[in-house]
Formats: structure tokens, sequence, C-alpha cells
């Protein structure tokens, strides 16, 4: 069918307008992906009310989730190639946010069934977040790495982006100082959900 004289401008402007929406929307996923989330404010030494346990001698490594964050299971697979590939075996956790009201089964959802699939890991129910507090934690997939003697030494995010596994400063680093290395960096960025609504 051939188009008429008056029928091509309204052609062409149709297409520059699906363009022009194409890129905007690639522009916003881009900045989604690429935006962080609040850092933890992640106390020096191992905090003393924390039940956790620290077993000292031993490395200790927390990681924080949100068992409905769809950005997660990018920080799980990631850790578990920290882990594959770490010198030094850490005493690791993966804390599951439970908010007061909400049931057993929305904490062990498929990204708790995940977790209980990488090694040596033990999976703990956070009920209102006050692990995730003691930790000054505020964003899904931060990680968090305290040494035998129960300093900080890395607090950070270990994917490069949202929802994205694959080499990231985050891996590398936990990867170097569980080796006996030099990281990289000791903080880089988190990318997940928020753990709450409101802030901490």
């Amino acid at each position: 069918m051939r188009l008429s004289r008056r029928q091509l401008p309204w052609l062409w402007i149709g297409m520059a307008s699906w363009l022009i929406a194409a890129m905007g929307g690639l522009w916003v996923l881009a900045r989604y992906d690429n935006a962080p989330g609040a850092s933890a404010d992640a106390p020096l030494r191992w905090p003393a009310a924390s039940v956790l346990v620290r077993n000292p001698g031993q490395p200790t490594l927390v990681v924080l989730a949100h068992p409905q964050c769809s950005c997660t299971p990018a920080s799980l697979a990631e850790l578990a190639e920290v882990l594959a590939r770490a010198g030094t075996r850490p005493t690791t956790y993966i804390l599951f946010l439970k908010p007061e009201g909400l049931s057993n089964e929305w904490v062990q959802s498929d990204l708790w069934k995940t977790a209980t699939a990488i090694p040596g890991v033990s999976l703990v129910r956070d009920d209102d977040g006050r692990e995730a507090r003691r930790f000054g934690s505020a964003t899904s997939g931060q990680t968090l790495l305290y040494d035998a003697d129960g300093a900080l030494r890395f607090s950070g995010g270990i994917t490069g982006s949202r929802a994205h596994a694959g080499d990231n400063n985050g891996r590398r680093s936990l990867v170097a100082l569980l080796s006996g290395g030099q990281p990289d960096r000791t903080t880089t960025n988190v990318f997940g959900c928020p753990l709450f609504a409101g802030g901490l």
C-alpha cells in the first residue's frame, strides 16, 4: 500500500515518537539498575547484642536479605561464588527479614530455598529486622565481613548492579580478604530492595 504525501509526515512523526519513547524507557531501566540502595552504617566491632554466634579465631560473613526482593538472587549467586573461591571458609549467615504480622511462608520464599542450596551457610529468620538494625543495614544484599578478632573488614554489596551477577569489586574484595590478600576496596555500593519501608 502506497502512502500519500499527506500521510508520510505522520508516519515519520509516529516513528520518531516511538523511538523517543523506547529510548526513554531504556534510560529509566538503566538508571534503576545502576542506582544503589542505602549503605549500611555497620558497627566497626561485632555487636555484642547480636544473637548470631561468632566463632573466635574465624571470620564471620553476614548477608542481609529481603525474602521477596527480585534483586537478591544475584547476590546469593555471588555469595556462593565467593565461598567457593575463598581461601578461608568464614562462618556465614544469611538473615532473612520477617516483618511483624507476616507469616513464615512469606519468609521461606523461593529466595530462601535458593539460599539453602549454598553449602555451609546458616539461614536465620530476622524477626522485625532486629539483627538488621543491630548491623545498621537497610538494603537487601548488604554484606558484612568481620575478621577473626571481630573487626569490620568489608561492608557493601557483591553485585555490580541490580539483579546482575558477574565479576565485580565486592566479590573480588571479599575473595581477597578471605584468601589473605589485599582487597581492591573495603566498601562498595549495595544494589537491592529496601529492607524497611520507612528507613531504619
